[in-house]
């Protein structure tokens, strides 16, 4: 007899099915063998197993073990398959009920004294395991996170190994977990606190309407975090098939304490050390990386030029198709990785750039030099860059009169409000499709010509003559307007120059197209 569990194997946000053979076979004792592709955490679950079954009274019997781990080519990670090879001798030994794996599938990592750890996936693999019509059972300290995935599958969340097998045995009966709490979003500082930079906060509005990129380039000083960090606030909740997005990807990371899920989109800002491992995902399991965490939310990358280049350039990809594809030599593994990216950067190393007025002791060239550590197709899937100017002394004495954040956002529903009644539950003008695009953005005669007349004056490309042309979609959705007009080309085209001026090495622009 072959005792046949089931766990999974997860491969980005996928939770494939994985069957945990048990076998137990007269010949040479003491041999406990793995097969299927494990890695070095799965190899590992022998002497756990081994243990923790000791701690409950039950020694291993002196037989051959083999754990075959199917399909045998689909690599497994992690440490997870300890407890369904647990429950699978259990079975063939005869200390739990035949079917005790029979509708369910099972994940959990064994300690040495029977206690069943927690351990990262348990949603995606409830929604799995919900998919297939299967139950599942998880760890206790998971139990709160995996109830989340709903549907009428039964989740059971045993502290320990001797727990599971009474509850089989029908002497403890294990109640269902509660999913765990909706957590209330934290306080966002308010749009009005920052004094000054009218035109800073009419682009970050814009972007927060459309879900478009933004650069911002300043003077230390200028108003750039503190803008970035008031940007969470402008955004609208999180749609429920959203959010169930984001929690898978925060599961696999461990990132999901206590089953907690919130509404507020993600807010990741890496420092500029990070890695291309962090920053896209990676490593010897190849976990998501901060642009997979910032999925259907923001990425701030505060100091730009301080990333390393080919950091930066891995973000070209995922800004385009929404995912990230990590390529192994035997797998890949994808990972969403739709976020809307916020940057911010000094204009030289200096930090003032010649505009200033103020002497550059690093060269004349400084300007020039820091800003082309900035690849030019990076610069170019930025559909809004906006240049501030220093904070004055008077700006800063004054009071504020701004606008709230509350007024900005009630605006920016408004404009998504329009977004969603055309394209569907989540779909901003950033992610509009070219047939799409031209369906719903098709400018007026004036503006139309406008349009080619700036293209060609500011040089641009295919790609940012129609990232101008959302940007466009998004200031008539403020507006309230049915159709782009003139003054919303004027307007993007206006948020275009300053990044042509950097990717031309700040070769000035021509005013003339806006006239």
């Amino acid at each position: 007899m072959v005792a046949q569990i089931t766990t999974f194997a997860f491969h980005g946000v996928d939770a494939r099915p994985v069957t945990v053979q048990v076998q137990l076979t007269n010949g040479n004792s003491n041999i406990f063998s793995i097969v299927g592709l494990p890695d070095k955490a799965v190899s590992e679950a022998r002497e756990r197993v081994r243990a923790a079954l000791s701690a409950v009274g039950l020694g291993l019997p002196v037989k051959r073990i083999t754990v075959n781990l199917a399909p045998a080519d689909l690599p497994k990670e992690g440490s997870h398959f300890d407890l369904a090879i647990a429950l699978g001798l259990l079975i063939e030994m005869g200390a739990a009920p035949h079917d005790a794996g029979a509708g369910f599938a099972v994940m959990g990592e064994l300690g040495l004294d029977g206690s069943i750890a927690p351990c990262a996936g348990a949603l995606p693999a409830a929604v799995a395991a919900n998919a297939m019509g299967l139950g599942l059972i998880c760890p206790a300290a998971s139990g709160a996170e995996a109830a989340w995935a709903g549907g009428d599958a039964a989740i059971l969340a045993p502290k320990s190994l001797i727990q599971l097998v009474n509850h089989f045995k029908g002497t403890q009966v294990l109640s269902a977990p509660q999913p765990g709490a909706l957590e209330t979003p934290a306080a966002i500082p308010d749009l009005a606190d920052v004094k000054g930079q009218e035109t800073a906060k009419r682009a970050l509005a814009i972007a927060a309407a459309g879900g478009h990129n933004l650069l911002m380039v300043g003077p230390p000083g200028a108003g750039k975090s503190m803008l970035a960090a008031r940007l969470p606030g402008l955004l609208p909740p999180l749609s429920p098939k959203e959010m169930l997005e984001i929690s898978m990807v925060q599961s696999l990371a461990g990132l999901l304490e206590g089953g907690r899920l919130t509404r507020a989109r993600p807010f990741r800002a890496p420092h500029h050390s990070a890695s291309m491992a962090a920053m896209i995902g990676g490593g010897v399991r190849a976990k998501p990386g901060e642009a997979s965490l910032a999925h259907h939310g923001v990425l701030f990358l505060d100091e730009l030029p301080e990333f390393s280049a080919p950091v930066l350039d891995s973000l070209r990809q995922p800004l385009e198709t929404g995912d990230v594809l990590i390529a192994r030599a035997n797998f890949h593994v994808r990972y969403p990785a739709r976020f809307q990216l916020v940057a911010a950067m000094n204009p030289c190393r200096c930090g003032y750039g010649r505009a200033s007025g103020r002497a550059c002791g690093k060269g004349p060239n400084c300007e020039e030099i820091y800003q082309s550590r900035i690849s030019g197709p990076l610069l170019d899937r930025m559909d809004l860059s906006i240049e501030l100017p220093a904070v004055t002394p008077a700006d800063l004495a004054a009071p504020a009169t701004g606008e709230t954040t509350a007024i900005v956002a009630d605006r920016v529903a408004k404009a998504r409000a329009a977004q969603t009644a055309r394209g569907g539950e989540g779909k901003s003008n950033a992610a509009l499709s070219d047939a799409e695009l031209s369906r719903i953005a098709a400018p007026d005669q004036e503006g139309a010509n406008l349009l080619s007349r700036a293209a060609e004056a500011l040089s641009l490309s295919a790609r940012a003559y129609t990232r101008t042309l959302r940007v466009a979609r998004t200031l008539a959705d403020l507006d309230g307007a049915d159709g782009v007009r003139r003054r919303h080309i004027a307007e993007a085209v206006s948020f275009r120059k300053a990044s042509e001026r950097n990717a031309n090495n700040n070769a000035p622009a021509s005013a003339s197209v806006i006239t």
